[in-house]
């Protein structure tokens, strides 16, 4: 075989090697990270809400509320809370604590700065991949500018 010949190969396996990197590695860690990012969002929304609702009451000093409570897929049901002093609260792992609304708001407090922060990791972890995507990108760039010039020097330094 040619040395050409041999040249060729070796691009058309290193360009195979970096899509093949790109698809299977870096593309679903992106989702992935993407998608535990968008759940804490998720959570961060709930915690608020229920802040705001806890707000409502004590503005309003309500000693008993009426509401629709949602049994799952959108069907909802009325509700009618006969206290208004302690309220149940999803502290994390399936636990449910009662708390009174002044403890559920500072524990909501406390719980929204630990949900931001693991947002904040997961959208630097999002950056971080995002960059090693556009890296293989650029290589890819690299290979084939080299193998639609075949004067330019291989350069080793792309595939380490």
């Amino acid at each position: 075989m040619s040395s050409k010949a041999e040249e060729t190969v070796k691009i058309s396996e290193k360009i195979a090697q970096y899509e093949s990197f790109l698809n299977d590695r870096l593309k679903p860690d992106l989702k992935k990270t993407l998608e535990l990012r968008d759940a804490v969002y998720d959570q961060l929304t709930e915690y608020l809400k229920l802040k705001a609702q806890i707000r409502v009451i004590t503005e309003n000093q309500l000693t008993e509320l009426k509401t629709m409570v949602d049994l799952g897929t959108n069907f909802y049901v009325q509700a009618k809370v006969p206290d208004t002093t302690y309220i149940f609260v999803n502290v994390g792992f399936g636990f449910h604590v009662q708390l009174t609304l002044a403890e559920a708001i500072e524990f909501i407090d406390r719980k929204e700065k630990v949900l931001q922060r693991k947002a904040e990791q997961y959208t630097i972890k999002e950056s971080k991949i995002k960059a090693n995507i556009k890296l293989v990108l650029e290589a890819l760039t690299e290979i084939m500018k080299l193998e639609k010039n075949p004067q330019l020097e291989l350069r080793d330094d792309l595939f380490v």
